[in-house]
């Protein structure tokens, strides 16, 4: 929407999470929390998003990119004082200025939306979105006395009884007239236990001088609740899961056991696909339509073509073409890419390396380095030795050529189009097109060998 930015505060330190990390940027589900509630403003269509960094600020910065804007509040004085911080920061004719918590990753474009059309469309000063819970705990609860609105903190219960009775709690979610919020928060002082300048002083503040202050009590309260600590943050993770799930399934997508189903936000799965339970989906994973993934399979990062079959086997950061077979208990490492209708088989492992379409691998074999060309035959046990203790070289296959079983070849080495090894073969020396190569002892058999050593023992 045209004019409207979001501040979001998320400068704290959060010694309740006991981590070395900023509350805001622990993971859930492939993305850090505060880039769900930038995904949500942007979502919203709120155009700028300020975040408004302090502790570890450089890292807060480095994590989240240049998307959004950025403020330093040096020295935490209270959510009244981070606000003014983000003043410089805002883009110049802003007519709507949400301001959201940094640990509330549960909220959506989609909760965001009718609040902001609410507030503009009834051009109000401030609107606090507000949720109810039977105990609001230490939530700051909302007072109303006929049409004017304020917030009571109930930090450590020290609020009345009466007060920590109400149910409706303030979600610290906000929209402003940014005209006239600034000279409210000049106004607002610190004359409190923690010396803090609050935001929620403000709600009441304006509401004294205008009617068009007011609540917008919201009935989804699970999403409004923020992140305090390790516990919190693992129940959010899991209504966040359930969401992601229900995403997919309504989207076409067959999941057998969603309770061992492990999808992360990033993951795109296409129509008609099915995924087998103990399967773990992760970062910017696409998969494509009419797929088998798992059981148990894993994927970070990889980019799976239509009509693929993939069992019980892992990919990390590399692509599958369309139509093709993997595993049980393949291993596919990054930056590997396998073409269309190709067979890998159990416990193959790929690594840097491209196989073209038609190819086949045999299980047991390790694929490190190597250009394949198309409708080749790996044999089982095929081993490229890409590494002689310093570096790494490439090795080159041509297209329709036959890897024998249990071959072994030494990079680098060119095996040309056509040509062929002999089972159970070394391979130092590149291999003409359409040629056979036998690196391989001559058997020899000796009568009676092993009777005479029987006899010895």
């Amino acid at each position: 929407m045209e004019g409207t930015a979001a501040v979001i505060l998320a400068a704290g330190k959060s010694t309740r999470m006991r981590s070395k990390l900023p509350k805001g940027l622990h993971r859930l589900w492939g993305k850090t929390v505060l880039d769900h509630i930038i995904d949500a403003c942007f979502d919203a269509g709120i155009e700028e998003v300020v975040v408004v960094v302090g502790h570890q600020a450089d890292l807060v910065r480095e994590t989240l990119g240049d998307r959004v804007r950025y403020a330093l509040q040096e020295e935490q004085k209270g959510t009244g004082h981070a606000l003014m911080c983000a003043r410089e920061s805002l883009p110049e004719g802003c007519r709507c200025l949400f301001v959201m918590p940094g640990d509330a990753p549960l909220v959506t474009g989609e909760h965001l939306r009718p609040i902001l059309e609410e507030h503009t469309s009834q051009g109000r000063t401030a609107t606090v979105v507000t949720a109810e819970l039977p105990d609001a705990g230490e939530y700051g609860r909302i007072v109303r006395d006929g049409s004017h609105v304020r917030i009571h903190e109930a930090k450590n219960r020290n609020a009345p009884p009466d007060v920590l009775a109400i149910k409706e709690f303030n979600t610290a979610v906000y929209a402003f007239d940014p005209n006239l919020v600034w000279d409210a928060l000049d106004r607002v002082g610190n004359d409190n236990p923690q010396g803090e300048y609050f935001l929620t002083d403000v709600i009441g503040l304006l509401s004294k001088e205008t009617e068009r202050v007011a609540a917008h009590l919201s009935p989804d309260t699970p999403v409004w609740l923020g992140i305090n600590n390790r516990e919190e943050l693992s129940e959010a993770g899991q209504l966040l899961r359930t969401r992601i799930l229900k995403r997919h399934m309504h989207n076409g997508v067959s999941l057998v056991d969603p309770a061992t189903t492990y999808i992360d936000a990033t993951v795109r799965i296409g129509q008609d696909t099915t995924i087998y339970p103990g399967s773990v989906l992760e970062g910017n994973t696409v998969i494509g339509e009419d797929c088998n993934i798992g059981p148990y399979a894993m994927l970070t990062d990889a980019r799976i073509g239509d009509g693929v079959d993939l069992r019980a086997s892992q990919v990390t950061g590399s692509e599958i073409g369309n139509g093709s077979r993997c595993g049980p208990w393949s291993h596919l490492r990054p930056g590997s890419k396998v073409g269309e209708k190709v067979k890998l088989g159990n416990f193959v492992e790929i690594n840097r390396s491209t196989v073209e379409d038609n190819v086949s691998i045999g299980h047991v074999s390790y694929i490190g380095d190597v250009e394949i060309g198309e409708a080749t035959n790996i044999g089982a046990g095929t081993i490229f030795c890409n590494y002689d203790g310093k570096r790494k070289h490439k090795s080159r296959v041509g297209k329709r050529a036959f890897i024998g079983s249990n071959s072994t070849l030494v990079a680098p080495v060119t095996v040309e189009e056509g040509a062929y090894t002999g089972a159970g073969s070394v391979i130092t020396e590149d291999v003409p097109a359409d040629a056979l190569a036998l690196g391989r002892a001559r058997q020899v058999i000796k009568e009676g060998w092993a009777e005479k050593r029987r006899a010895r023992e």
